[in-house]
C-alpha cells in the first residue's frame, strides 16, 4: 500500500447512532487505509452538499473491488434535500453568472490547484473504490487538474463574433450566455476526470452544476466534492452543488432528467439509459449532453506494423479491465495475418501482470462489482452459443475480488448478436475481412460508435480512413489504440 504523508484535513461530521462495532469492520477504520481520513472521509459520510454538508436519505456502503470489503458508507439524499439543493444552486447561479469569467476562471484554478495537491491520494481512492490500476487513478486525477488549466484559458477567451450586417450603420453581434443550471451525471469507471470535463467548463461559462456521481463511487464523489468546495467562495458554494444517491432512489437519474430547472442535462452512461434520458429531457425540450458506450474496433491490415499492432491491441482491449468508453472490444485482422497476429496478442495477453490495484508491477486490476463479473461470463457463454472459440481466458480468476481473466474470442462473424452487444468487460472479439470497403463498413455497423483505430502504412487508405465514407466515429485513430482521449478535442 503507498505511504502517505499525514496532514490535517477537516473531517467530515459523523451521524449521531453510528455503531461502533458495526463501523469497525469497515476498511476506513483500519490504520492501513488511514489516509482517507485526510480526504475528508469517516466511517459515515454525508452525500449531499449544498453549500453545506448533510444527507437525510438511506445509508449505502460502498465496496473494494480488489477484495469485495466495505470501504465506508454514505447517507444518500432524500426528495427534501434534491429540492433544496436544485433551490440553492439556482440561487447561487444568480450570484455566479454576474462574476467576471476571468475571476470565474481564478476560481477553477485554485480548484484545479487544490486537487494538484491531492492528487496520489484522490488517486488512491478512485483504485480503492472504483478499482482500476494506481498510474491509471492518478492519471484521470491529473486529467481533472489538466481540464481546470484548460478552463482558465478559455475563461479569457469567451466571446463571439462581431459580423458585417446588411444595413448600413449595424453591426452584428454574437454574445454567448451561460444556460443556467448544468445537472452532471457521471458513470463509475472515471468518476473524477468526467465530472470535471463537465463542471470546469460549465463554471467558466457562468453556470452552477448540481453533480450525481455512479452510487458505487460514492466516497469519490463525496471526496471530489470536499475539495471543489474549499474553493468556492461561500457566497456562492451552491454552484457545486452535489447530491449522492442510488439508481433504486426517486430522486435518481429520472427525476433530474425530468427537473425543468435543469437548464441542461449532461449523462455519461450506457448507450441504453442514456436513450431513456434524452427522451425524458426531449419530452420537455430540454437540453441534454450525452457521452454513452462503444462498441469500438480495430482494423488491421496485411502492411500493418505488427509491433505497433500488438501492445496497441493489448492496451486498448485490457486497460482498466475493459471498462473504458473507449476500450477495444472488436480487432479486425486482414485474413492473411489472423493466424499469426492472434498467436502473438495470446502470448502477449499471457504477459500481463494481474494483481492489487496498488502495487506499481501490476497492469490488470478487477472488475468493478459483482454484477460485472456476472455479465462477463454471461458474454463468454453467448460468444461460445453463437460459434465463437475462446482462446484466452474466459474464466474467472480464484482469488478474493472481481477478478476475471482477460479474453480473446475468434471465429465469431461480424453481425453475431454478442459482437454487436457493448460489454464493459476485458472482451476482445478477433474477426477475419478480405478488403476494404468490407471492413469498414463493418466497423460502422454497430450501434455504439465512439472510437476507432487503423493500422496500415498505405496513406492513401489512411486518408479514406478519415474521410466522409471511412470510419463514422467520433474519435478515429491512426496507428495508435482506441482507448484514451486529450482534454484539448473533441471526444466522442
Amino acid at each position: 500500500m503507498l505511504g502517505v504523508r499525514r496532514a490535517a484535513a477537516a473531517l467530515l461530521p459523523l451521524r449521531a447512532g453510528a455503531s461502533a462495532a458495526a463501523m469497525s469492520t469497515l476498511l476506513v477504520s483500519q490504520p492501513r487505509y488511514a489516509w482517507l481520513r485526510e480526504l475528508g472521509l469517516r466511517e459515515e459520510n454525508p452525500g449531499v452538499y449544498n453549500g453545506r454538508w448533510g444527507g437525510g436519505g438511506q445509508v449505502v456502503t460502498t465496496y473494494c473491488p480488489a477484495n469485495n470489503e466495505p470501504i465506508a458508507s454514505v447517507r444518500q439524499a432524500s426528495l427534501e434535500d434534491y429540492e433544496e439543493t436544485v433551490k440553492k444552486a439556482k440561487e447561487a447561479w444568480k450570484i455566479w453568472a454576474d462574476i467576471p469569467a476571468p475571476k470565474r476562471g481564478e476560481i477553477v484554478r485554485q480548484i484545479g490547484d487544490a486537487l494538484r495537491q491531492k492528487i496520489k491520494l484522490l488517486g488512491s481512492l478512485v483504485s480503492l473504490e472504483m478499482g482500476k490500476i494506481f498510474v491509471e487513478s492518478v492519471g484521470e486525477v491529473q486529467e481533472c487538474v489538466d481540464i481546470c488549466d484548460y478552463a482558465v484559458g478559455l475563461s479569457r477567451m469567451i466571446g463571439g463574433p462581431i459580423l458585417p450586417s446588411e444595413r448600413p450603420g449595424h453591426a452584428l453581434i454574437e454574445q454567448w450566455n451561460p444556460v443556467g443550471l448544468v445537472g452532471i451525471i457521471t458513470a463509475f469507471n472515471f468518476p473524477v476526470a468526467v465530472y470535471g470535463w463537465n463542471s470546469a467548463i460549465a463554471m467558466i461559462c457562468g453556470n452552477a452544476c448540481l453533480w450525481k456521481g455512479a452510487p458505487t463511487t460514492s466516497l469519490i464523489s463525496v471526496a471530489v466534492t470536499n475539495w471543489f468546495m474549499w474553493e468556492v467562495q461561500a457566497a456562492f458554494a451552491a454552484v457545486c452543488s452535489s447530491v449522492q444517491h442510488g439508481d433504486m432512489s426517486p430522486i435518481c437519474r429520472t427525476a433530474m432528467a425530468r427537473d425543468e430547472r435543469m437548464d441542461l442535462l449532461s449523462f455519461t452512461g450506457s448507450t441504453k439509459v442514456g436513450k431513456q434520458v434524452a427522451l425524458m429531457v426531449q419530452e420537455r425540450f430540454g437540453r441534454s449532453l450525452l457521452e454513452l458506450g462503444g462498441n469500438n474496433a480495430i482494423v488491421v491490415f496485411e502492411d500493418a506494423d505488427l509491433n505497433l499492432v500488438i501492445p496497441s491491441a493489448l492496451f486498448a482491449a485490457v486497460g482498466t479491465a475493459g471498462q473504458r468508453c473507449t476500450t477495444a472490444r472488436r480487432l479486425f485482422l486482414h485474413k492473411s495475418i489472423h493466424d499469426e497476429v492472434v498467436a502473438k496478442l495470446a502470448k502477449a495477453y499471457a504477459q500481463v501482470r494481474i494483481g492489487d490495484p496498488w502495487d506499481s508491477d501490476t497492469l490488470y486490476g478487477p472488475l468493478h462489482t459483482k454484477e460485472a463479473v456476472k455479465m462477463f461470463l454471461d458474454a463468454v457463454e453467448q460468444a461460445k452459443q453463437q460459434g465463437g472459440s475462446v482462446v484466452y481466458g474466459g474464466k474467472v480468476i480464484n482469488r478474493p475480488g472481481n477478478y476475471v481473466e482477460p479474453t480473446i474470442v475468434t471465429g465469431l462473424p461480424h453481425n453475431a448478436p454478442i459482437v454487436h452487444t457493448e460489454t464493459f468487460a476485458p472482451i476482445l472479439y478477433v474477426l477475419k475481412f478480405e478488403g476494404e470497403e468490407e471492413v469498414f463498413a463493418w466497423n460502422n455497423e454497430v450501434k455504439q460508435g465512439l472510437s476507432s483505430s487503423i493500422f496500415t502504412k498505405d496513406l492513401g487508405r489512411i486518408f479514406r480512413w478519415l474521410g466522409p465514407k471511412g470510419s463514422d466515429c467520433g474519435i478515429v485513430n491512426v496507428n495508435i489504440p482506441t482507448s484514451g482521449a486529450e482534454i484539448g478535442g473533441a471526444f466522442g
